[in-house]
């Protein structure tokens, strides 16, 4: 470390009961109830901005300032590296071996060689091994973020990989549908833990306006999974009776090998938390701590009933878990059932899953792109209602047009789709913004996305088999859920905005992240 940066460090260390007064150095700065506004003196106390803190004999304030931004920069660029392509490609693997079912039940099917016809499963014998999934998703969540804490992040995501990993593999052995619904089921309990935890591993290392870009970069992965997922197909069905194995049993066992792999590599290099983190240097770390103190969950900080208590008795909450609800049918239903969708839309064979890849691919770059906007310009809600309007109306046309018209309908997918999956990062952002204890992130934000699933449920009926090629009921059942959702982002705008001009009335200072 420079000579200068060790005096910065050295005199913000000086300067401590600047930084932090609390009377339990083991629990979480700013403990206020979820259900009451919460005090401004004591935020204004404990928030600590080490920008605005740092002084020092040598420096002037605004040199100060300066070398204090530097450091900090240079320490958010050395997690972005070390905790973001490792997070994306975990949940790459992890969302390419939940959905890739939807590329194998129509995988060969003009051979008779796909996942239904060799298992000779009805569809509402496919839907229920998908909703069994989603079952196991709910239940199991919330533990997980528990256990993540417990174990740390590295052990326990290391070993929810090697378990799902080895579950898709052992889907190309199944031979009956019971078999496979309990390999489903399995699979869904240990993927459950994965998306909320990755969210839940951000609030320790980074600030709530640093969150919806990186939230985007990981929520956005399904994309590239989408498309991966059908370019794979695309490939693997050239494998069909490849040693006597149909190709869908190939995908399985292809796509779940890298997870096991990868478990190993996670196990020994994902960053736990900074209090622990060994690959940083002592001053890295300490800053590392400082700076999202009394904004982010504490690592070292223990969960107590309280907490518990007030986060399950927010009512504001629910309008999270809401939205996300409305959100998550469309994210289900395309994610399952695009292969379907495009195969109804006149394409056959491996062609509809080569023609899965540029919905998806699209759907990546728009969902960077507004992520960056709602953190750069403080913007999650209206970043959240547009997206949610686009889609919604992108549904209703595509659902609207007869169901010839072929190409209109694959332009608007390509519409519907992005935005679809652009308002996840800025509604995880909004959350996470809002929950400032350790004990308030472990629980809701796994909630958040268990209460959510029981949208992911609905999406897997609306698209009926019997409807193609137009799909009217998933189109426009996926159009209600998108409009419903911008209807609650406005009421829940709404309610933090007139919290916060009360603060501003009483204090001054707003308090509530839009």
């Amino acid at each position: 470390m420079l000579p200068q940066a060790e005096v910065l460090m050295t005199d913000i260390k000086k300067r401590e009961e600047f930084m932090e007064i609390s009377p339990d150095k083991g629990e979480d700065i700013e403990k206020w109830s979820r259900t009451s506004e919460p005090p401004t003196a004591d935020i204004n106390v404990h928030i600590i901005d080490v920008k605005e803190e740092a002084r020092c004999d040598i420096f002037s304030a605004s040199q100060c300032r300066s070398l204090s931004d530097s450091l900090s920069n240079r320490l958010v660029r050395r997690i972005d590296l070390r905790l973001l392509p490792a997070s994306m490609f975990i949940y790459l693997l992890c969302f390419i071996d939940r959905s890739n079912i939807g590329n194998a039940k129509i995988l060969n099917s003009d051979t008779g060689d796909s996942l239904a016809q060799t298992l000779r499963i009805s569809d509402q014998q496919y839907l229920i091994a998908l909703m069994i999934f989603f079952v196991a998703y709910i239940v199991f969540e919330t533990p997980s973020n528990y256990m993540l804490k417990k174990f740390s992040p590295s052990r326990w995501l290391a070993l929810l990989m090697l378990c799902w990993g080895v579950l898709t593999m052992a889907l190309g052995t199944v031979h009956n549908f019971a078999q496979l619904a309990a390999v489903r089921f399995l699979l869904g309990a240990f993927e459950a833990g994965l998306f909320p935890g990755l969210i839940y591993c951000l609030t320790f290392w980074y600030k709530p306006e640093e969150r919806a870009l990186r939230v985007a970069l990981i929520s956005a992965t399904p994309t590239l999974g989408g498309a991966f997922g059908g370019a794979i197909a695309f490939g693997v069905g050239q494998l069909n009776h490849v040693r006597g194995l149909e190709a869908w049993r190939w995908l399985f066992i292809i796509l779940g090998a890298p997870s096991v792999a990868c478990a190993i590599i996670v196990f020994f290099l994902f960053p736990d938390f900074p209090e622990t983190s060994t690959w940083l240097s002592a001053g890295e770390r300490e800053l590392a701590i400082e700076r999202i103190r009394g904004v982010a969950s504490l690592g070292h900080a223990r969960i107590t009933w309280r907490e518990t208590k007030e986060t399950l008795t927010d009512w504001r909450l629910y309008l999270h878990y809401l939205i996300f609800v409305s959100i998550s049918v469309p994210f289900s239903s395309i994610s399952l059932f695009a292969p379907t969708i495009v195969s109804g839309l006149g394409f056959e064979g491996l062609q509809a899953q080569l023609f899965t890849v540029p919905p998806y691919a699209i759907a990546f770059v728009v969902t960077i792109v507004v992520a960056w906007i709602a953190d750069r310009y403080e913007m999650r809600s209206w970043a959240a209602l547009t997206t949610l309007t686009i889609a919604g109306v992108s549904y209703i046309a595509q659902g609207a047009l007869p169901p010839e018209s072929f190409k209109a309908r694959y332009g608007l997918l390509c519409v519907a789709v992005p935005f679809s999956y652009a308002s996840v990062p800025p509604l995880f952002s909004w959350l996470t913004a809002n929950l400032r204890n350790t004990g308030a992130s472990t629980l809701a934000v796994p909630l958040n996305v268990s209460i959510g699933s029981l949208g992911q449920i609905i999406g897997i009926f609306i698209f009926k088999s019997s409807e193609a090629p137009g799909y009217p009921t998933g189109l426009f059942t996926n159009a209600a859920f998108q409009i419903e959702g911008a209807l609650f982002v406005l009421v829940l705008r709404a309610i933090y905005v007139r919290r916060n001009r009360q603060l501003a009335s009483q204090t001054g200072v707003m308090k509530w992240r839009l």
